[in-house]
């Protein structure tokens, strides 16, 4: 029996690998981690990079060293997960690592106050009066 040749790669094809490689690779970034290690992150907690890095810091993998790029000036969980074009659960996975090396900093986001501001609340009541 006589081989056939190679059939050439359509753009459909390519467009499905790329797709079927974007599903693979975040499980790839992690390591096979779903889960953060810690509870630190929300969508709106800001990280920093530290600088300089600890001593004895060994030089990070791709991926986190450009997420350490990114956070060179305070960004936050969701802007950096859009920015890097990864879930944001994988994101936080990476996050976590980096804490843990002491690489990043975390602030939480402020909380805010459960009982209502009335003179607040009245000021912006009379504003819209005025509209």
């Amino acid at each position: 029996m006589r081989a056939s040749p190679p059939r050439p790669t359509t753009a459909s094809e390519v467009s499905e690998g790329d797709a079927a490689g974007r599903l693979v690779r975040p499980f790839t970034l992690t390591g096979g981690r779903t889960r953060p290690s810690r509870a630190d992150f929300t969508l709106i907690t800001s990280v920093t990079t530290v600088d300089p890095p600890p001593e004895g810091a060994t030089r990070p993998q791709p991926e986190h060293a450009r997420i350490l790029r990114l956070c060179a000036k305070p960004i936050v969980v969701a802007e950096l997960a859009a920015e890097l074009d990864l879930p944001v659960s994988v994101v936080v996975i990476l996050l976590c690592d980096l804490l843990e090396a002491g690489r990043i900093t975390v602030q939480a986001p402020r909380l805010v106050s459960r009982t209502p501001d009335l003179d607040l609340l009245q000021k912006v009541r009379d504003g819209l009066g005025r509209l």
